[in-house]
């Protein structure tokens, strides 16, 4: 057989890709698992979204159906601007300083490609998103973790950041509101980033696709001013509008890093089919009521994910927001891939561990509030039944 690149080697198949085949297989026998693991919206968008949708998927439009621009649609790249004005307070160039993506995972790798050769460094969070490890790995990038502590409220420590070797690091990963421990963002941080970069030439890219979720106060990386400097912003409405299947996201930067990472996104993909494109932008002019709607369901959620943690004993902040609930687990657990497995094969319920966000996360959970308040119910009485 013809040998797989090494590169493979680097990297394992993706978690939750795993878990759910063992959960099929459990599925084959008594009740279903309940899945609280994956931040799948399950909640609509907004019914004018859908109408967009609809109306131009039955237009009759020139190309309504053909190759779209490299660089999206004027209608969205308009709207993402318009919506970082009203709601971030940020002025973007809907020509030049956004770029339209298919889901922000896509602009990790874009970044990744654009910025980093093979052997330079990154700052990666511990706990953080796998997947800015993953990708890096792929690429032949050395990864230089920063470790998240609790005693330090989830944020980065500065002082401890001084004090490690950062020759040659180009970029940093950053995500605020942080997933997984729902740590909000405030502008101190940003600022202390922003001056961050700039001390030691590297680009700090915020993955900021949570901010809408359970939050007062969202707000921006690129609001700092001089932000656009030494940083890039990734958005996305996968979370924020229930459009994750949409696949619409965005990168926010200068021009002249939007050009540079144009050339490798036009040589591997091509634009998001139209439709979409125009129903992302009436999507991204809902007003306070449509998140106030959102945020009221989820509120529910978390009240009830608070009491199923609070049955096994694990121990949480209320200030979380975002669409997950991150809780330090009992002490009798060796470490969270022993909760999780107690709980998926006892009561058939999946709770993530926290382990797969990095060693910091060994010994805590995450819950996600995709699932509706029957379901979460469901769940608490479950594990009431294995607990008599």
């Amino acid at each position: 057989m013809i040998q797989p690149a090494e590169r493979t080697k680097t990297v394992q198949e993706y978690f939750f890709s795993q878990k759910i085949k063992e959960i099929e297989i459990l599925n084959q026998s008594g009740p279903k698992v309940i899945n609280l693991g994956i931040g799948n919206p399950d909640m609509f968008p907004s019914q004018e979204t859908l109408d967009e949708l609809t109306m131009h998927i039955n237009s009759d439009a020139v190309n309504i159906h053909g190759y779209q621009s490299y660089v999206g649609t004027p209608e969205l790249r308009k709207a993402f601007s318009g919506f970082y004005k009203t709601w971030y307070g940020v002025d973007l160039d809907p020509n030049t300083e956004i770029l339209p993506l298919i889901g922000s995972k896509e602009g990790v790798m874009y970044v990744s490609m654009t910025y980093l050769n093979p052997g330079d460094k990154i700052l990666v969070p511990n706990p953080g998103y796998p997947t800015y490890q993953s990708i890096n790995k792929i690429l032949g990038n050395e990864l230089v973790i920063y470790d998240l502590k609790p005693e330090n409220n989830w944020l980065p420590d500065f002082d401890e950041l001084e004090q490690m070797d950062l020759s040659g690091v180009k970029v940093m990963w950053v995500n605020y509101p942080n997933m997984p421990t729902g740590q909000p963002a405030t502008m101190e941080l940003y600022e202390k980033l922003v001056a961050f970069g700039k001390k030691h030439n590297i680009l700090i890219v915020n993955d900021n696709p949570y901010s809408f979720i359970l939050n007062d106060n969202p707000i921006s990386l690129m609001a700092v001013p001089g932000a656009k400097d030494i940083a890039i912003e990734l958005n996305s409405l996968s979370k924020s509008h229930n459009m994750a299947g949409f696949r619409i996201g965005m990168i926010a930067a200068a021009p002249e890093v939007i050009k540079e990472i144009l050339k490798v996104k036009s040589n591997v993909d091509t634009g998001m089919y139209k439709p979409l494109q125009l129903a992302a932008a009436k999507a991204l002019q809902s007003g306070k009521e449509w998140f106030k709607a959102i945020n009221a369901e989820y509120a529910k959620r978390r009240e009830l994910v608070w009491q199923l943690f609070d049955l096994i004993g694990c121990e949480y902040s209320k200030d979380q927001c975002g669409m997950f609930i991150w809780a330090r687990i009992p002490e009798k657990y060796t470490d969270a891939f022993e909760l999780s497995d107690y709980y998926l094969h006892k009561a058939k319920v999946f709770i993530t561990p926290g382990t797969i966000f990095g060693s910091m996360g060994v010994k805590y959970a995450r819950i996600s509030l995709c699932s509706n308040v029957d379901t979460i119910k469901e769940s608490i009485n479950r594990i009431k039944e294995i607990q008599k």
